[in-house]
């Protein structure tokens, strides 16, 4: 419960209970705090049988920190049934992301591993060999209305 609380720190609270309390009822006090944390974890316990036994034998397994939405995430997606452990381990994000890389500067996943001279060559060879030319293509002014242009004309009166 108090994992965070250091030496340091516990030796202020002392010393201020023993101050604010003094030493005569600082027993008292103590025995007062132990017993009512002790009422409410026996209260939060039987509310919780309470309701496991309200939702019936189907939910025999239920767990109130699935009620968090990590937890119960975490664990549906670490449930094999669904076969998520096979495609996430099937899923190389490094490799991936260097494939994007290459589509995104115009050159052949193969001419990237195979050293960066044939990169180079490959980069300034144009748009050839079956690759898709990513490159944004300048615009003429003036003209809006060009056959191939996918984007409908400008409407004034629609927006």
């Amino acid at each position: 419960m108090f994992n965070d609380i250091g030496a340091l720190e516990l030796v202020t609270l002392v010393v201020l209970a023993v101050l604010v309390f003094g030493p005569d009822k600082l027993p008292k006090v103590i025995q007062d705090v132990t017993r009512t944390i002790r009422k409410i974890r026996e209260f939060s316990d039987s509310a919780k049988q309470d309701i496991r036994e309200e939702l019936g034998p189907e939910f025999k397994d239920f767990e109130f920190e699935d009620l968090n939405p990590k937890t119960f995430l975490r664990k549906q997606l670490d449930n094999d049934e669904l076969g998520l452990k096979e495609i996430r381990n099937g899923f190389d994000l490094k490799k991936e992301m260097a494939e994007v890389t290459d589509a995104v500067h115009g050159r052949d996943p193969e001419s990237s591993s195979s050293g960066s001279s044939s990169s180079a060559s490959s980069a300034s060879s144009g748009s050839g060999g079956g690759r898709i030319d990513m490159s944004k293509k300048p615009e003429t002014p003036g003209r809006t209305d060009k056959p191939g242009d996918d984007r409908p004309p400008f409407d004034m009166d629609a927006t």
